[in-house]
């Protein structure tokens, strides 16, 4: 779908004669296509002949393609037609997308409206991560392109008290209650960023961490709804930062619970890259020309490309025949910058030894 939307972004018009058509579950084709047969009756008012010609057959691909259509499918359908004015070609797609279109929609413009399809492929496989201490906690997510920062939470606990007795006792239980407060601060904000989250059907597990043992009485204090309770994964992971810095910590320290976690495999593959570019071994190789001579002997094992890279579409097909794995880095990722600069993003991990000095 991701490669599917890159396409129709690329298509744009001078004039608004690309169709977009979202079609929900159980609307009736036969009244899509009477719509349609009246859109293409008003177009003969369309004063260029140019622009009119474009909608048209725009509209008649849409007709034609809808009329082979017995019923609506489960998720509904989705056709896009138009003319590429800059080099002549016709696009005429007609397929069900993988989630159930949400409104009836019709529009043409000078570009594609690909928004419904593009929320269709929100990432899932989130995880929930919660760094705890005393006074401090993290809350964020791991999606497939990156880490995220959902709130960073202070709290006021006072230092021990020296003077001992009876008045040491009570001031203990006052810090206590605090400590007791902030765990139950701490849990209703978790609850307000991952309960919806989770009710979407994209959380998949939660993670706690904390450099000592207020990870354990934040579980014992039942601060987290029930909900995310049961989906804690794994034992508390000791980490020694909060933050953005406390969050990448956990991942790699949680590596084998997030194994088929996307970003945790690209940044294993990041690094094996630089592995390979320090030891400059002949297995990593970078830049266009390169990677496009190892794809061609078959000798690339993994390729590293950003999600917006000009030859994406061209290196994918590649892949795909050599039967090498696609990376790809996220613009959310921290890394993108970096890989972008520094190796034009693409590079490759090979299966032999290339290009040694």
């Amino acid at each position: 779908m991701k490669a599917v939307i890159r396409e129709l972004k690329k298509w744009k018009a001078h004039a608004t004669t690309l169709l977009s058509l979202y079609i929900p579950p159980g609307r009736p084709i036969s009244d899509v296509v009477n719509l349609l047969r009246q859109e293409y009756a008003i177009t003969e008012n369309i004063k260029l002949k140019k622009t009119r010609s474009a909608v048209q057959q725009a509209l008649a691909a849409a007709i034609d393609r809808l009329t082979k259509i017995r019923e609506t499918p489960p998720n509904g359908l989705v056709v896009f037609c138009g003319l590429n004015e800059e080099t002549g070609d016709f696009i005429a797609w007609v397929f069900s997308p993988p989630d159930p279109v949400p409104v009836f929609f019709y529009r043409t413009d000078k570009e594609f409206h690909t928004e419904f399809l593009e929320s269709m492929v929100e990432e899932r496989d989130v995880y929930g991560i919660i760094i705890i201490e005393r006074d401090q906690a993290t809350i964020g997510i791991l999606k497939p392109s990156g880490i995220q920062v959902l709130e960073e939470i202070e709290w006021y606990v006072p230092g021990k008290h020296h003077k001992g007795g009876q008045s040491q006792r009570r001031f203990d239980r006052i810090i206590e209650q605090i400590v007791e407060e902030f765990y139950k601060h701490v849990g209703e904000k978790a609850n307000r960023h991952l309960l919806p989250l989770l009710e979407e059907g994209k959380l998949k597990g939660i993670i706690i961490a904390g450099p000592g043992y207020a990870k354990y009485d934040f579980l014992k204090s039942e601060s987290l709804d029930y909900r995310l309770r049961k989906i804690i994964v794994g034992e508390p992971i000791d980490v020694a930062y909060q933050g953005i810095a406390g969050l990448r910590e956990v991942v790699m320290k949680a590596q084998n619970v997030l194994s088929k976690q996307r970003f945790v495999e690209v940044i294993r593959v990041v690094e094996e890259f630089k592995y390979h570019l320090a030891k400059d071994d002949g297995y990593a190789v970078y830049g266009y020309k390169q990677v496009f001579e190892a794809l061609q002997q078959g000798a690339v094992d993994k390729i590293i490309v950003c999600e917006d890279y000009e030859e994406y579409g061209q290196i994918e097909k590649l892949a795909e025949a050599s039967g090498a794995k696609l990376i790809e880095i996220s613009k959310e990722m921290d890394e993108y910058e970096w890989f972008k600069s520094t190796f034009g993003c693409i590079a490759a991990i090979t299966r032999y030894p290339l290009f040694t000095s």
